[in-house]
């Protein structure tokens, strides 16, 4: 991969040199007229850069790497992508075990003054490994895995994405200072609606009738779970490859929702939805809806230009709220 990925920049690289579109600059002057090259690899942090920039967004170049709607468990940076990285001031990513990638194409970066923010770095002790729940389908091929796999889903909290504008504010004050003030006054904007809705999720929970979810999916919301006090049963973990549920799982998830009462169970975005429609076909009462919330991990570049992240979680909220009555 490394090997692959040195060649690929190399040339492409060349490319650049030979029609003159290469500057050879590597350390950002806004004075200069040059744009400020930020990368992000999930839309959540696109969306915060987006926010943080606010009016100044015309100084920068801001792109979306995981735009064509594959998540961050399958994609594979192209030749173009790794090229971004390499040359880009700010670069934004998870930090996760589906991001080994990252470490070697940060390796061939031509910019000296490149900043890198790796979200779960930035969380440290409070990142969270992964976890298997009761009744959970458990992956083969990770049964003899020696080091802990965190749970890369980081973005679905509020309380972290705070933590994260806060951290991406700083790391932009200090590339760009000349704009430094706007970055920290537009963030302390944000952060205060964040805070909004956080107490608006701990409201619902509060006064909730009961406080268990049944997904009938992966499992990424597990930050968001914690934050609220919220106990789950899910099919996979959130990096889950596993797409089949044995009967047990199935009987498993049913039995939870008939023990729990629960009015319906839950999917992610593109589920299929079959083995929800599974796992009702097997309990007890036949009237239970299947509601679906958005993880935000297969957001399309289209999607991104007309979406928010906190539209997204505030959409969440609503399909939560019908989940826990």
């Amino acid at each position: 991969m490394k090997q692959w990925i040195s060649m690929a920049l190399t040339a492409l690289i060349c490319i650049g040199i030979f029609s003159g579109c290469s500057s050879g600059e590597t350390v950002h002057d806004s004075s200069s007229g040059q744009k400020l090259r930020i990368v992000a690899t999930i839309f959540p942090a696109y969306d915060w850069v987006r926010e943080i920039l606010g009016e100044d967004a015309e100084h920068a170049e801001l792109t979306l790497l995981l735009d064509s709607g594959v998540d961050l468990h399958s994609y594979q940076p192209t030749a173009e992508d790794i090229l971004k990285i390499s040359t880009c001031d700010l670069f934004l990513c998870v930090g996760g075990e589906s991001d080994q990638w990252v470490s070697d194409a940060l390796r061939e970066s031509t910019n000296p003054e490149q900043q890198v923010i790796q979200l779960l770095d930035v969380l440290g002790d409070a990142a969270k490994p992964e976890e298997l729940l009761e009744g959970m389908e458990e992956e083969h091929e990770h049964e003899e895995e020696e080091e802990i796999e965190y749970d890369e889903h980081v973005w679905l909290s509020l309380k972290n994405a705070a933590v994260f504008c806060r951290k991406i504010a700083d790391t932009l004050s200090e590339i760009d200072p000349a704009h430094a003030s706007s970055y920290q006054e537009n963030t302390a904007a944000y952060c205060e609606k964040l805070a909004q809705l956080d107490a608006a999720y701990q409201e619902a929970a509060d006064n909730a009738r009961q406080t268990a979810l049944v997904f009938c999916d992966r499992f990424p919301f597990r930050y968001l779970a914690d934050d609220y006090g919220l106990t789950c049963y899910a099919a996979f973990p959130g990096c889950s490859a596993e797409t089949e549920a044995s009967f047990e799982t199935v009987a498993f998830l049913a039995k939870k929702v008939d023990e729990q009462n629960l009015s319906c169970v839950l999917t992610l975005e593109k589920s299929d939805q079959k083995l929800a429609f599974a796992v009702l076909q097997n309990t007890d009462v036949s009237n239970k809806r299947i509601l679906t919330l958005d993880s935000m991990q297969s957001t399309t570049a289209e999607q991104a230009q007309g979406e928010h992240y906190l539209a997204v979680m505030e959409s969440n909220l609503e399909i939560l709220k019908q989940a826990l009555q």
